[in-house]
């Protein structure tokens, strides 16, 4: 059992400034005044924008937005949705309202490698990120004692070749169960089956341990050594059939100077791939992210 956090309970949660705000993301085929409707939606239903932004894509003539406005006392969450049904349906926009102060319900999944998975632990125990973590799933027993620490439940589902399809349908029941609206896979080393990526289409993110393609499969920071690269990285990125090819969140990189040795180049990936998948995290649950076919459109 390696990478322990500290112990739970003393975690104190930081002080974090909420706005009562909600966060209403759309698209749709660009054509004059959809900022107009929008913007006239929310001013009669007395709310406040408070960020707002847009952009409208050249190559295929999408329009994508993403406000975050303030509902009054008397906002009427129905009242606001039946309205604003019409006018989506005028531009045909596929579209979303969320309350912004609810935290996200995510599902991790960990295999042997915790660096990442005990990083969003601590920043969701200190209120750094705003989620609720209501179950870990791992194919191995490494991290259950971590789990424990936080008080959360820990599901070790065995994956072979024979039970891989059991598994993943188990999978799909606690998704179900603890009413997760996002997977992270935080460094979780099994290959997930095409159904399952279908299920949780754009509901499920991967760090990848490379921002080089080329390193693939085992030991990619020893890879890199061999091919004395100059820079290492990691991807996060939504997960698809198409492995480690899904649409792109974040990325980050290091130099990689040339006294590193393979052990050094792995502890320099490991920070990167953490601070990837949680920023990553961050821009999902806060709707920053629009998928647009298998390129994605970021709101920062």
């Amino acid at each position: 059992m390696t990478e322990l956090a500290p112990f739970a309970p003393l975690l104190k949660k930081e002080s974090l400034v909420q706005k009562p705000a909600r966060i209403l993301t759309l698209s749709c085929e660009d054509r004059p005044g959809i900022v107009h409707a929008v913007s006239g939606v929310l001013y009669r239903h007395g709310c406040n924008i408070l960020e707002s932004a847009q952009f409208s894509d050249p190559r295929d003539g999408r329009f994508f937005m993403r406000v975050s406005f303030a509902a009054g006392d008397r906002f009427d969450d129905s009242a606001f949705r039946r309205e604003f049904d019409g006018v989506a349906g005028t531009f045909r926009m596929t579209w979303d309202a969320v309350d912004a102060t609810r935290p996200s319900r995510v599902l991790l999944m960990v295999s042997r490698f915790g660096h990442c998975l005990n990083d969003l632990l601590f920043r969701q125990a200190t209120g750094n990120l705003n989620i609720e973590i209501p179950a870990i799933v791992s194919n191995h027993r490494d991290f259950e004692p971590l789990a424990r620490s936080y008080g959360i439940p820990f599901h070790y589902l065995a994956v072979t070749a024979a039970t891989k399809a059991e598994q993943e349908a188990r999978l799909l029941e606690i998704v179900g169960e603890v009413d997760a609206s996002l997977v992270v896979l935080a460094r979780y080393m099994q290959v997930l089956s095409n159904d399952l990526c279908r299920a949780l289409d754009g509901r499920a993110i991967n760090i990848h341990h490379s921002f080089l393609p080329s390193f693939k499969g085992a030991k990619p920071y020893h890879q890199a050594y061999e091919r004395g690269v100059k820079l290492i990285g990691a991807t996060a990125h939504y997960v698809t059939p198409d492995l480690d090819e899904g649409p792109i969140i974040e990325q980050d990189v290091a130099r990689a100077e040339h006294s590193l040795a393979p052990d050094d180049l792995v502890s320099v990936g490991r920070d990167i791939e953490a601070v990837v998948l949680a920023r990553a995290l961050r821009l999902h649950i806060e709707r920053r992210v629009m998928l647009a076919g298998c390129r994605t459109v970021i709101f920062r």
